[in-house]
C-alpha cells in the first residue's frame, strides 16, 4: 500500500551544486552534503512514505481494517503556517470505510507518527485533521539536498514515462505570429517543459489548418504581390486579400520560380501550386517568429495531408461501425428560420451520447468535411500515439470544446478506458503603452507581432509575463509597465531576486567569504521559513504537471521572491540579520549557503518556464 500524494513522490539524480560561472561562484563545487532522510525522497514525498508506513502499522494491529484506498490522502503545507509545517487528511479520508469516527483515528494515527525523529509535536485540528511540527535539523536536511540535487530538485517520475502530445499555437498559416498567439504559444511550450520534468514523454505539435477557405485566400492574395512582383501596378489590395507586406517576398519567389506563366492563366491552374508554396514560405516565418521565444516543434501535422491520406474517411467508417455515426437531417437553427434553410441529410457524430447538446455534422452538403469532422479524424490520429492529449486553444473556440472531447472519448474509449484529452483555452492579450489600447487588425496589415514586441522587450520577459495569470483569465500587456524595475512588475521582483543572490555570492567572495553547509544549524527561525518556502517546490511542480497549469511555477517563483527579498530587508534594519557578517564567518558561511540554495531554486523554476535568470540588473 502506498499513500497518494497531491502530489506523487519526486525522483532526483545527486549531483554537484551547478555553477553558472567561475566569475559568479568562486567556490568549491562540491561538499560533503547528507542527503535528506533517504537521497531519492524530498521531504513532502518521505513524509508521505512516513504516513503510509503508520497506516500499515495500524492495519498490522488490527486498528484499520487492510485494503482501504488511499488515493486522497494529501500531506501538505497547512493554510494556517501557526498550525504546524505539515498536514494530513489521512484520518478524515479513511474513517468514514474503516467505520471509525475521525478523531479517534487521528489519535492513533498520531501515536505512531509521534514515534518519528523528525516530529516535534502531532496535534489534532478540527474534526480530524493532523498538523505535524517538525525539527528544525528536518528543514536543514532538506537544505542540504537541494545543494546535493542542483538543477534537479523537483525532478520527479510522477508521469512514469507516459507521453503526453501537446499542441499549441496551430495558428492559420496566413501570415506571422502576431500577439493573439503569443499567450498560448507560451503557455503550451511552458507546459510541456514541465510534463518532461515531471516525468513525461513529451510531444511538441503543431497543427498546420492548410485546408480550409483561408489559405485559398492566402494564395490569392500571394497570386496579386507575384503580379506586383513582375511590375504589373496592382493597386489597393482588394477587400478580403491578405495586405500585408510580408506576402511581398513570396510573391517575388514565385515570380522568379514561375515567370510570367501563371499571369492571365484561370485561378484552376495556380491555385493549388500557389497554396503549397505561400504556406511553405509562412511556416518558415512561424518558426523563426517562434525561435525568439525559444519555442520548437517537435511535429508539424497538415490538414491537407490528413485529409489527402484518407484519415477522415478512415475515421468515419470506423465509427459508423460503432454506430457513432449516421445519417441525418440537422435540426432546423434556433429562433427564426432563414428563409434559404432546407433540411439536408447530413453524416452526424451522436455526440450527444457524450453531453453535447446536439449531434455534428462532419462533412458539408458538398461533401467536403467541416471543421469539426477534419479535427476529428486528427485527434483520432494523434490519440494512437499518445497516452495523453493537451491542446492550447484561444478562447474563441471555447464552443468547440464539447463536441471535440465527446469525440476522441467516442473514439477512444469504445474498446476500453478513454485516452485522456484535456483542452486548455487562453484568453487574448490587450496589448497597451502606457496606458492606451495599441490597435492591431491583422486583415489590414497593420497588427503588432510576436518579432517586434520581443525584440523591443526581450523573450524573457513576455514568456515570464504571460504566465503571471491564469490561462483563462484576461490579461494585459502594457509595453511601459513589463520593463518597469518594481516589486509590482513579477517579471522584475523573480530576476531580481537571482541577481541579489548573485550579488551577494560576488561581494561575499570579494571579501573573503564562501557558503559553507558545515554549520547550517546557525539558521535562525526567519531563515528556516525560507528553507520551507522553498521545500515547497518538488510538491508545486507535480501537483502543476498533474493540473496541466504551468503558471504556479510562476507563482511560486513569486512567492518565493517575496520572501528573500523580505528576508533580505531585515538587514537594512537589523545588521545581524544580513548575509555577510564581517564579524562571524561561520555564520555568513551558512547564510550564504543557504542564498546560494535560493538562486537553485529560481533557475530551476524559470528554466521550467524557459526564462533565463540573470546574474545582476
Amino acid at each position: 500500500m502506498s499513500v497518494l500524494l497531491a502530489v506523487p513522490e519526486s525522483q532526483v539524480l545527486i549531483s554537484p551544486l551547478p555553477c553558472p560561472s567561475p566569475r559568479l561562484f568562486p567556490f568549491p563545487r562540491t561538499w560533503a552534503i547528507r542527503a535528506p532522510m533517504n537521497e531519492n525522497q524530498t521531504l513532502y514525498a518521505a513524509f508521505a512514505g512516513h504516513l503510509s508506513a503508520a497506516l500499515d502499522a495500524l492495519e498490522a494491529a488490527g486498528t484499520l481494517p487492510a485494503g482501504l484506498k488511499r488515493g486522497a490522502i494529501t500531506v501538505e503545507p497547512p493554510r494556517d503556517t501557526s498550525h504546524g509545517d505539515l498536514s494530513t487528511n489521512a484520518a478524515m479520508v479513511l474513517a468514514k470505510p474503516a467505520g471509525m469516527r475521525p478523531r479517534d483515528l487521528a489519535e492513533a494515527l498520531v501515536a505512531e507518527l509521534s514515534k518519528l525523529d523528525e516530529v516535534t509535536s502531532a496535534e489534532i485540528a478540527g474534526p480530524g485533521f493532523i498538523n505535524l511540527r517538525l525539527a528544525p535539523a528536518t528543514w536543514l536536511a532538506e537544505l542540504r539536498a537541494i545543494a546535493a540535487m542542483g538543477a534537479d530538485y523537483g525532478r520527479s517520475n510522477m508521469g512514469g514515462g507516459s507521453t503526453v502530445n501537446v499542441e499549441y499555437v496551430s495558428a492559420n498559416p496566413t501570415g506571422p505570429m502576431h500577439m493573439g498567439h503569443c499567450r498560448g504559444a507560451v503557455v503550451g511550450d511552458a507546459l510541456a517543459t514541465l510534463l518532461e520534468f515531471a516525468g513525461h514523454k513529451v510531444t511538441r505539435e503543431y497543427y498546420v489548418n492548410d485546408a480550409g477557405a483561408q489559405v485559398q485566400v492566402l494564395a490569392r492574395s500571394a497570386h496579386i504581390r507575384y503580379r506586383e512582383a513582375l511590375g504589373e501596378n496592382v493597386g489597393a489590395i482588394p477587400e478580403g486579400l491578405y495586405p500585408g507586406d510580408y506576402l511581398i517576398p513570396v510573391g517575388k519567389a514565385l515570380a522568379d520560380e514561375f515567370g510570367d506563366r501563371y499571369v492571365a492563366a484561370p485561378e484552376s491552374e495556380w491555385l493549388d501550386c500557389f497554396r503549397e508554396r505561400a504556406v511553405a514560405a509562412m511556416l518558415v516565418m512561424i518558426r523563426d517568429d517562434l525561435a525568439l521565444l525559444g519555442i520548437t516543434h517537435e511535429v508539424f501535422s497538415s490538414e491537407a495531408e490528413l485529409q489527402a491520406s484518407g484519415k477522415p474517411d478512415e475515421a468515419e467508417a470506423w465509427l459508423r461501425s460503432k454506430d457513432l455515426v449516421y445519417d441525418g437531417i440537422l435540426e432546423a437553427p434556433k429562433g427564426k428560420t432563414p428563409e434559404d434553410w432546407e433540411p439536408v441529410e447530413l453524416p452526424l457524430f451522436r455526440s450527444t451520447r457524450f453531453g453535447d447538446d446536439q449531434d455534428r455534422p462532419i462533412k458539408k452538403s458538398d461533401g467536403t468535411w467541416t471543421y469539426f469532422g477534419a479535427d476529428l479524424a486528427y485527434h483520432f490520429q494523434k490519440a494512437q500515439e499518445a497516452d495523453a492529449l493537451v491542446d492550447i486553444w484561444g478562447a474563441d473556440h471555447a464552443g468547440t470544446v464539447k463536441r471535440i472531447k465527446a469525440a476522441v472519448a467516442a473514439m477512444t474509449g469504445a474498446d476500453g478506458e478513454p485516452t485522456p484529452f484535456e483542452v486548455k483555452l487562453v484568453q487574448m492579450v490587450q496589448l497597451l503603452r502606457d496606458g492606451e489600447p495599441v490597435k492591431m487588425s491583422k486583415r489590414a496589415g497593420t497588427f503588432v507581432t510576436l518579432a517586434d514586441v520581443v525584440k523591443e522587450v526581450g523573450k524573457d520577459v513576455v514568456r515570464f509575463t504571460m504566465l503571471t495569470r491564469k490561462p483563462e483569465a484576461q490579461m494585459d500587456f502594457d509595453f511601459a509597465k513589463v520593463v518597469e524595475a518594481s516589486k509590482d512588475n513579477p517579471v522584475f521582483y523573480v530576476q531580481y531576486a537571482h541577481a541579489r543572490v548573485c550579488s551577494t555570492l560576488r561581494k561575499a567572495a570579494a571579501d573573503g567569504f564562501g557558503p559553507s553547509p558545515d554549520h547550517v544549524e546557525l539558521l535562525g527561525e526567519e531563515e528556516l521559513e525560507l528553507v520551507k518556502l522553498a521545500a515547497q517546490f518538488p510538491r508545486v511542480v507535480e501537483a502543476a504537471a498533474a493540473a496541466r497549469e504551468a503558471h504556479r511555477i510562476a507563482f511560486f517563483l513569486g512567492d518565493l521572491a517575496a520572501a528573500f527579498h523580505g528576508y533580505w530587508n531585515l538587514g537594512n534594519d537589523r545588521v545581524e540579520k544580513r548575509f555577510i557578517n564581517h564579524q562571524d564567518a561561520t555564520l555568513t558561511g551558512a547564510r550564504l549557503f543557504l542564498a546560494v540554495q535560493i538562486g537553485q531554486l529560481v533557475r530551476n523554476g524559470l528554466a521550467l518556464l524557459g526564462v533565463e535568470a540573470v546574474e545582476e540588473m
